[in-house]
């Protein structure tokens, strides 16, 4: 039988930290030492927002590079890891409640690659991303997302990628390389999450909008914000989270990253 695996939500920040080595990349290098080498990885990233929900049906994901005016460096990446068709059919039959379809065009975005090439630099374990449905609420997702428990049990790596506060309109670019400068609203926000997080109350974080004016800076958008959601979810009554990879990213990005289990 396979170990029950943890489950992680990690702050990716910008693209480039594919390339670079500073504390948080060191953080992904220490947490995957930490943990059992999964058989496959379900990735629910930021960037794949669809209408419906979706999950990476094919053999092999292309690395997409979905950002601009970053150095050439980046764009000639590639993380090369295998799909798993198997198991997208899996989660489909899964979450039939929920009507998720095979998608077969999109691939690996930068919400997945950037971060599994720090903690799986071979890509040799297989990985199936499953999208984020705009039109559902926060309670939908993190319903969804409990739905995915028992794939925990068969030696399968659940990671949401994101950033639990995400403001790049108030980003200070003067401010990019200083993990410790953060705005005082960003860690007001972040120290609420960490409390709540710390509590299991995940109540007031599905309803983050009901949490005050440093939320609704820290998350003007949700989709940052909602994989940290699918990773609570999977959360069980007598598991602890470890924060790690505490810090920012130009003030108003939160790169804390949680294992839990």
């Amino acid at each position: 039988m396979s170990t029950k695996m943890p489950v992680l939500f990690v702050g990716h920040g910008s693209p480039m930290i594919a390339l670079e080595e500073n504390n948080f990349t060191r953080g992904f290098l220490q947490v995957t030492a930490e943990i059992p080498k999964p058989d496959v990885i379900i990735c629910i990233s930021a960037h794949w927002e669809t209408e419906g929900t979706f999950v990476t049906g094919m053999e092999t994901p292309r690395t997409i590079h979905d950002f601009g005016g970053f150095p050439r460096e980046l764009y000639e990446v590639q993380y090369p890891a295998p799909g798993n068709p198997e198991l997208a059919g899996e989660i489909i039959d899964t979450l039939r409640q929920y009507s998720v379809g095979p998608d077969y065009q999109w691939g690996l975005d930068h919400g997945t690659w950037t971060v599994l090439k720090h903690m799986y630099p071979d890509a040799d374990i297989p990985v199936v991303q499953l999208s984020l449905d705009r039109s559902k609420t926060p309670q939908e997702h993190y319903s969804l997302a409990r739905c995915l428990s028992d794939f925990r049990n068969r030696g399968i790596l659940i990671m949401g990628s994101g950033n639990m506060v995400h403001n790049l309109h108030l980003l200070d670019w003067g401010r990019i390389n200083d993990d410790d400068y953060g705005f005082g609203w960003a860690i007001s926000a972040a120290e609420k999450m960490y409390g709540y997080i710390t509590a299991n109350n995940h109540a007031p974080l599905i309803d983050y909008f009901t949490q005050g004016e440093d939320f609704r800076l820290s998350i003007p958008t949700p989709e940052h914000y909602l994989p940290m959601l699918y990773a609570l979810a999977l959360q069980t009554d007598n598991e602890k989270v470890e924060f790690f990879n505490r810090g920012f990213v130009g003030g108003s990005l939160v790169m804390t990253a949680l294992k839990i289990g």
